[in-house]
């Protein structure tokens, strides 16, 4: 009797240490659990769907688009991203106003709409840096020459009239120029075009020296020399048709 219950006692208390060592257990991987979340959520940074975080250091260069990752301060550096669509005008007026086909020159506001596409924040944030992405003086620099030049290519496509008349045939021959891949745009994209302005340069804002100008100027005399004369064949008809029903 004494043997049994020295055994069974024995048992219970193996049995104890073994609950208390799986209990332990359990606490330390909760434990754990709760450190692992507690850091998740002290440097886990997160964004919208128009913004992107970059993040520098330990691992190289990372980069998430509308959502987040873990961001350590001692090993890692975070800038941020505004990757919305972004206006940039470009403005041929005067002397610099756009050559059409039939070298009659063209007044032009035209209004690009880009912003970073996801397959480009590295590159953009690269050639930039995330704070000047979409500030509009940079993006000015970064396309004032390849929109002017893509403009010019067009201009020579249309004459004047066609160019007033067919806005949006000039605006998807852009766009085709330009192009709208990543590549093409360096790590951004093209979201749309728009004329915001267009008017014939006036006269005395042209240069009768520079050859360019000096047959837009001899085409726009002669169009409105016949358009005077017209006017005028016009307004003789209407006295004599007056001059008739008077009689």
């Amino acid at each position: 009797m004494g043997f049994s219950t020295m055994f069974t006692t024995s048992l219970f208390a193996d049995l104890v240490e073994t609950l208390t060592s799986i209990g332990i257990g359990i606490g330390a991987v909760f434990l754990f659990l709760i450190i692992l979340v507690a850091i998740f959520s002290r440097f886990y940074v997160k964004v919208g769907p128009e913004r992107a975080v970059i993040r520098t250091g330990f691992g190289g260069l990372k980069e998430a688009v509308g959502k987040g990752m873990i961001v350590i301060p001692v090993f890692h550096k975070k800038e941020f991203m505004d990757m919305s669509v972004k206006r940039i005008e470009i403005k041929r007026l005067g002397e610099d106003g756009l050559v059409c086909r039939d070298n009659i020159r063209a007044d032009i506001e035209v209004a690009f709409y880009v912003r970073v596409s996801e397959g480009g924040v590295k590159d953009v944030a690269k050639k930039l840096g995330a704070a000047r992405a979409s500030d509009r003086q940079a993006l000015i620099e970064l396309f004032d020459a390849q929109f002017s030049e893509a403009l010019k290519t067009i201009g020579k496509q249309f004459d004047f009239v066609e160019l007033y008349t067919e806005r949006d045939r000039f605006k998807v021959e852009i766009m085709n120029i330009i192009g709208t891949d990543t590549e093409d745009l360096q790590g951004y994209e093209m979201v749309s075009v728009a004329i915001d302005y267009l008017e014939q340069t006036p006269l005395e804002m042209l240069n009768p020296n520079n050859i360019l100008d000096a047959e837009g100027i001899k085409k726009i005399t002669d169009l409105t020399s016949r358009e005077a004369i017209r006017s005028n064949d016009i307004e003789r008809e209407k006295e004599k048709a007056i001059t008739k029903q008077d009689v």
